[in-house]
């Protein structure tokens, strides 16, 4: 007996240094004692963005220090993976995504419902009310150029203007079915036509005589900007924020057209994933509404935050956004049909 209360004894010291010395832990300790468990985001925000929020954010919380994994992906292959994860969820952010891609996750349970401190603040338009999904930013959707190639007089002036024979081939469109960029501007284009979205075809006949100028569909972001830089095409939609970020950040040469109908302006927001660190992710969640991190966002990467800030910089204050008149509720329940119609029966076909 004596020698059994030994052995246990000394495996029970063996377990307690190993637990001291962190052998056994995935987690990392800050000064004060503090753990945290490993946080991944799945975002679709430009990378630049990304890792200047997350250095900021292990900054301010240095427990979370080379805790944070971050996936770039477009935000309805993020909507997808989060989908197809349901029963195991590895991710516990989804940071970027539609107000509609946001909303059929929380739809389908995909999101954990809570209230932060920044909800009272923001408009009940821009958040799920049952706290799933929260609007960060919003992004005006407009038509991009190429400024060695198009001066601002020479570039189309409104959508319909894309459709002109003369931009045959000379349009480069990023793949549509993986972006939720892109599936928000082809639905708006559908919807615009067909208010109640009862009648799409109007709107098909413009995307097929848009197809039939597209020169090229590019894979991903960073493809559509390689092809515009070398004018493998010269025209493009795209979001705002995006275009002023590659042509202030990476010198590329990139103009835009504020469309004189309108730019269909997305509520672009986050969530928690159900099932996945839920204490990492609200805090991260949190951070991205402080405000003086949405001042910096708003400054130097070309953010509309959708909750107001003190003071705007410049570039917002000037620049005369016009929004499309766009039932975001017709084009949540149409959307997937629309853009399979899409994809199997006018892409290249045009």
């Amino acid at each position: 007996m004596r020698r059994r209360l030994v052995l246990v004894g000394a495996l029970a010291a063996v377990l307690a240094a190993g637990t001291a010395c962190g052998g056994t832990s995935d987690d990392s300790t800050d000064a004060a004692g503090a753990s945290a468990e490993k946080l991944v985001i799945y975002t679709a925000r430009d990378k630049k963005v990304a890792d200047y929020v997350v250095e900021q954010f292990t900054g301010k919380f240095p427990e979370y220090k080379g805790k944070v994994e971050v996936l770039n992906l477009g935000a309805q292959e993020i909507l997808e993976r989060v989908r197809a994860e349901k029963a195991n969820p590895q991710a516990s952010v989804w940071w970027g995504g539609t107000q509609q891609g946001l909303s059929a996750g929380a739809g389908e349970d995909l999101l954990h419902g809570w209230q932060p401190a920044f909800a009272s603040k923001m408009d009940a338009k821009y958040r799920d009310p049952q706290g799933r999904w929260f609007g960060e930013i919003l992004l005006p959707e407009v038509i991009m150029y190429n400024n060695k190639a198009l001066t601002p007089e020479q570039a189309p002036k409104d959508w319909d203007e894309l459709l002109d024979p003369k931009w045959k081939d000379k349009i480069i469109i990023r793949d549509v079915a993986a972006s939720g960029t892109m599936r928000s501007i082809y639905a708006s284009m559908i919807q615009r036509q067909s208010p109640d979205g009862s009648n799409p075809q109007p709107g098909y006949d413009w995307l097929r005589k848009l197809d039939a100028n597209t020169g090229t569909y590019a894979a991903n972001p960073t493809d559509l900007y390689l092809k515009m830089s070398r004018q493998q095409g010269v025209l493009s939609a795209w979001n705002l924020q995006d275009i002023l970020l590659q042509a202030n950040q990476s010198n590329m040469p990139f103009g835009y057209v504020m469309p004189a109908s309108g730019a269909p302006v997305l509520v672009d927001g986050l969530a928690a994933v159900k099932g996945g660190n839920t204490a990492g992710a609200q805090k991260f969640i949190e951070f991205l509404f402080d405000d003086q991190l949405r001042a910096t966002l708003a400054k130097d990467y070309f953010q509309i935050p959708a909750v107001k800030i003190a003071n705007e910089p410049q570039w917002l204050a000037d620049l005369g956004l016009k929004p499309m008149d766009v039932n975001w509720d017709v084009i949540a329940k149409n959307e997937t049909e629309w853009i399979n119609h899409w994809n199997s029966q006018i892409k290249n076909k045009g």
